[in-house]
């Protein structure tokens, strides 16, 4: 059962993050007997927009967006072991990983010692705002929750997610969805067709601390247009309707707030944007903290003769998934 932290309220529905875990929310540890081999696809992600308003009592901005998964994965295998541990073709310390946070929390949560070994084959960049990490952390809860036979509901899953960023409860969703708060409060949408996507990454890092830092700091009238915007909500579902069904025009007036920001600093974000869209991208923004930019194409091929332009950066013809 989960460990006792009796200074903390207890967690009811999907208020406070941190407390009591009921002992119903897990399957005693040894109830049955561990899963064999276990494979999991960790998608990537990219932001259809980004708006971001005021920072929270907790220290996390407000933020209102629409995420969509696209068919570029990570990998992750998972077999029961004694010891837990990570391998990985990720250059950092393992316990910097979010996918050893992710199990570690999983196990310090359901007072258990189980093991596992957990092979993580990097496919998504590192810091490139495709929510390749958030995407690892999710797919671990999950992939433990099974071969564990923990027997967590979703919301739990969530509840933990929290805990490991602001993205992570996304990928425990489905493959389109409007996000607010800090990311917590999800509302799904269905998406019945695919785009053709063509992501290109310059060769810089974006920190996503120092984007939502000098979000303001860069401008100050921006607060001043982010508190503007906030009014226009309602011109968001038309939007989100449209991206279901794979409808998008070149006007499609949505934004990625973090863009001005990165843009000031690496020039090279305005320059590939502005030739995805001379390449006959239909539309084209950052995702996420950046620096990866993708453009919207009519067809795969229209994508595959558009990297041509960028033979100097990574890049990667994908398509976003439908349910």
């Amino acid at each position: 059962m989960f460990k006792d932290s009796s200074r903390i309220s207890p967690i009811k529905g999907r208020g406070p993050r941190i407390g009591v875990w009921p002992q119903s929310d897990c399957t005693p540890n040894g109830s049955s007997r561990p899963h064999s081999l276990l494979v999991l696809k960790a998608p990537a992600k990219i932001n259809w927009f980004l708006r971001v308003y005021g920072l929270r009592s907790d220290g996390y901005h407000e933020v209102e967006s629409l995420i969509q998964k696209i068919s570029l994965y990570d990998v992750l295998a998972f077999t029961p072991s004694d010891d837990l541990t990570v391998i990985t073709n990720l250059r950092i310390p393992v316990k910097q990983n979010l996918v050893y946070k992710a199990a570690a929390l999983l196990r310090e949560k359901c007072g258990i010692n189980a093991g596992a070994k957990i092979d993580l084959n990097k496919k998504i960049p590192v810091a490139a705002g495709l929510g390749g990490g958030s995407s690892d952390a999710a797919s671990t809860l999950m992939g433990l929750n099974k071969i564990w036979s923990l027997g967590l509901s979703g919301d739990v899953l969530c509840r933990l997610a929290e805990q490991l960023g602001s993205d992570v409860p996304f990928f425990l969703n489905g493959s389109l969805a409007f996000v607010q708060g800090r990311g917590e409060k999800i509302t799904n949408f269905r998406a019945d067709k695919t785009f053709n996507i063509l992501l290109v990454r310059p060769a810089i890092s974006v920190s996503t601390r120092w984007a939502y830092e000098n979000l303001f700091a860069f401008n100050n009238g921006l607060k001043r247009t982010l508190t503007k915007r906030a009014g226009n909500v309602d011109n968001i579902k038309p939007f989100i309707q449209a991206i279901g069904q794979a409808e998008l025009y070149r006007d499609s007036n949505v934004l990625n707030d973090l863009e001005s920001v990165t843009c000031k600093s690496f020039p090279v974000i305005a320059d590939i944007k502005k030739k995805l869209l001379g390449a006959g991208a239909l539309f084209s923004m950052m995702s996420g903290s950046g620096p990866t930019l993708f453009g919207v194409f009519d067809s795969a091929e229209g994508a595959k003769n558009a990297s041509n332009v960028f033979k100097d950066y990574w890049t990667a013809v994908i398509q976003t998934i439908a349910d």
